[in-house]
């Protein structure tokens, strides 16, 4: 990565920053600190974000899909983007509470710098390969943000059940709506996820023929869409709403941390010189 694009994502840090506090600040009595400032602050921070990858796509020729830190911030972008297509249509930062620190930690480790990498596999070289990635990782912004909203219903449900309140009870929006924004956020990304994995099955299968079948990243992929379609089903079929729905959509989260983490095991998912 450049210079400039450097900068540009480590200022992008610096606003997305705000909205970690702003998290962390929500947890007790003095969420109203920052709420007036936290939605221009990450909005500013994803203005820089969007100007650094595009200016490193400039510098280096192509989107260096092969760099870990690339990817990280391309995922952070995304799921900043989800974010915020859902607070213009419910009004709520809420669950920032958890998509500020993930968006947080992944465009820290991303603005650290990134090395030098050499690129072995002519896939990265095929368009289609970008389409993929784009697709998965708007899948991945749209889990992120269900399992944001699941993890506060579940805890709204508790504090009411338990009739003892909290701070953070004061600033979520009500039960309902919480489960309507889980619920539009699965359905916003079930169909990034499907396309992704079948262009990415597509190309793989090419390669590798029916052997990457076997692969972890692979077999994890499938797992998160099968517990992903399991989730829109039961609430269509069954009705499964709030705490059912809510633990399947953190299942299908912890799914995707895995599925994520198993790059360092693929086989099929290694494009450059080690």
């Amino acid at each position: 990565m450049g210079f400039m694009p450097l900068i540009w994502l480590r200022v992008a840090v610096v606003c997305y920053g705000v909205g970690l506090i702003y998290s962390l600040l929500l947890l007790s009595k003095r969420g109203n600190l920052l709420g007036k400032i936290v939605e221009p602050a990450v909005g500013l921070g994803l203005i820089f974000h969007f100007v650094s990858l595009v200016e490193s796509t400039i510098l280096i020729g192509h989107i260096s899909l092969a760099s870990i830190q690339y990817s990280e911030s391309l995922l952070a972008f995304l799921a900043m983007v989800v974010f915020f297509v859902f607070f213009v249509g419910y009004r709520t930062t809420t669950p920032g509470i958890v998509i500020f620190p993930i968006v947080f930690v992944l465009t820290f480790a991303s603005a650290l710098g990134q090395k030098p990498v050499t690129i072995t596999s002519p896939l990265l070289r095929n368009g289609w390969i970008f389409v993929h990635i784009v697709l998965i990782f708007t899948g991945y912004a749209g889990l992120f943000l269900s399992f944001g909203a699941s993890l506060l219903y579940l805890v709204q449900e508790r504090a009411l059940k338990s009739k003892r309140p909290t701070p953070l009870l004061t600033w979520l929006p009500p039960l309902q709506t919480i489960d309507d924004i889980c619920y539009h956020a699965l359905l916003f990304g079930f169909p990034f996820m499907t396309f992704g994995i079948l262009t990415g099955s597509v190309l793989l299968i090419e390669k590798y023929g029916p052997m990457f079948f076997a692969d972890p990243k692979i077999v994890l992929s499938f797992a998160m869409w099968v517990v992903y379609l399991l989730l829109l089903y039961t609430r269509w079929s069954s009705g499964w709403r709030g705490r059912k729905a809510a633990v399947l959509a953190t299942v299908a989260f912890v799914i995707a941390i895995c599925a994520w983490a198993a790059n360092n095991f693929s086989r099929v998912h290694r494009f450059i010189a080690s």
